[in-house]
């Protein structure tokens, strides 16, 4: 027997019998290990907000965060259907035609990803490396989700809404579809009011944010929002898909259950204040006054105070904070004046919502790197 006998004999244990078997169980970076490849590769597909884009009350779709699980799938709208269907008298297709002629309505969101802010814990989990940028706000435009249910009927049994999107990929070992649940009382709700919406900031969806229909739910971390929505079915029983009963818990041990991620924490991000160095990002600022500014926001409670530190957090003052326009989940500007003085400093700011909680300086650590809202830290060199 020759090598060539070999390498055919052996070659078919070697591939997978499966998409399962391409996917790796999720991880926690080693001590000092540097970021992967493959966060690369998905910092590469996915953007965060580039900071100083905080100063547009709403953000323009190419600025605002992507998070994209899968691929984006090739959609067409004349071809594109909603069905409506499961534990409903009347179970409803519906295309885009269709979605369109029922009145609509616009909400100023506020978005976030649930993974906001992994890269600065310590282990660090291993997935998309986001630092503090994965945020945006856009005007949505769409039918309230009620007015769908309300049409379809849903019956007295139906427990959750379980929303399925076009997107299809393998993840820990699991082939899918993206999908999530609500409640049937989130669902239906009045405020916040969740949107079918098939327009951002008055223009059809972008491909990357879910052309030609997605799911919005104020005031919930991005994880909900399932962009190129197909499928509504309502349930008899709580969805345990993979998005919703594996993902997007919180967990301190592999084995553990944990708790479900849901509603986005208060924070408040600072628009680095005068120039940056290329490759460090380290900001340049003159002697002098200085204004410092951003957004702030939360998905559990409005956000009465922003305070503003020039020495990491040893002192503090009171920002002031723009009133509340519009829609209550989208977020709200602040400023505060800021004196420059020749040397290092480290700016910092965090938020308080209306129920008393406020960003932390240390951010408590989970094995999926969620909800991470410690405070930004911002180092500045003024210069002579």
């Amino acid at each position: 027997m020759d090598g060539s006998d070999v390498r055919t004999r052996d070659q078919p244990s070697s591939v997978p019998r499966s998409p399962a078997e391409v996917s790796a169980p999720c991880r926690v970076a080693a001590p000092d290990e540097g970021i992967s490849h493959e966060e690369l590769t998905l910092a590469a597909r996915n953007h965060g907000l580039p900071l100083e884009a905080l100063r547009y009350d709403v953000t323009p779709p190419g600025l605002h965060y992507i998070l994209v699980h899968y691929d984006i799938p090739a959609a067409d709208a004349d071809t594109w259907t909603l069905k409506v269907h499961g534990r409903v008298r009347t179970p409803l297709t519906l295309d885009l035609a269709a979605l369109r002629a029922l009145p609509p309505v616009t909400h100023r969101v506020t978005m976030e990803c649930a993974g906001n802010g992994r890269a600065r814990l310590d282990p660090r989990p291993v997935s998309q490396p986001w630092l503090v940028e994965a945020v945006g706000t856009a005007d949505w435009t769409g039918v309230p989700l009620r007015t769908l249910l309300a049409e379809a009927g849903v019956e007295p049994d139906a427990v959750e809404a379980v929303f399925t999107g076009a997107d299809h990929g393998v993840e820990r070992g699991v082939e899918q579809d993206y999908a999530r649940s609500l409640t049937v009382q989130d669902a239906i709700a009045t405020d916040p009011e969740v949107l079918v919406a098939y327009e951002m900031n008055g223009a059809p969806l972008p491909p990357q944010h879910g052309y030609p229909v997605r799911l919005i739910v104020p005031g919930w971390y991005g994880m909900a929002h399932v962009k190129w929505l197909t499928d509504i079915e309502l349930t008899d029983a709580p969805f345990t898909g993979f998005q919703q009963a594996v993902a997007y818990r919180f967990r301190q041990s592999s084995g553990e259950p944990g708790e479900p991620v849901t509603r986005i924490a208060p924070r408040a991000l600072m628009i680095p204040p005068g120039f940056p160095d290329f490759m460090s990002r380290t900001r340049v600022v003159r002697p002098g006054p200085v204004r410092l500014e951003g957004r702030a926001w939360s998905g559990r409670a409005p956000v009465t105070k922003v305070e503003v530190s020039a020495d990491d957090g040893a002192s503090w003052q009171t920002a002031e904070l723009a009133a509340a326009q519009g829609d209550p989940w989208s977020w709200r500007h602040w400023h505060a004046p800021w004196t420059a003085t020749p040397g290092r400093h480290v700016l910092t700011v965090r938020a308080t919502d209306a129920e008393g909680t406020a960003q932390p300086l240390t951010q408590p650590w989970n094995r999926g790197g969620f909800a991470n809202n410690e405070v930004q830290r911002i180092p500045v060199v003024c210069c002579q």
